[in-house]
């Protein structure tokens, strides 16, 4: 951080702890972005995939909610 221009008078500096929390929640919204822009981008170019190769939304649904259920508890 001590790399880092001074911020601009109007805003209110973050401790480092919330600086590197900020830049990281950053970097893991980019990731999943940039996967769905890669997902959309082979569609463009190579159309829908066959519904025969994909698995039925409620077996998604449930391995997604299935997944949620065993996270650890976060604060918002």
């Amino acid at each position: 951080m001590s790399q880092q221009p001074a911020p601009a008078p109007h805003r209110q500096p973050l401790d480092e702890h919330a600086a590197e929390a900020a830049l990281a929640y950053a970097a893991a919204e980019r990731a999943k972005t940039d996967a769905l822009a890669s997902v959309l981008e082979d569609i463009a170019v190579n159309g829908y995939p066959a519904a025969e190769t994909g698995i039925p939304w409620e077996t998604a649904r449930d391995a997604h909610l299935a997944r949620l259920a065993d996270e650890q508890p976060r604060v918002a």
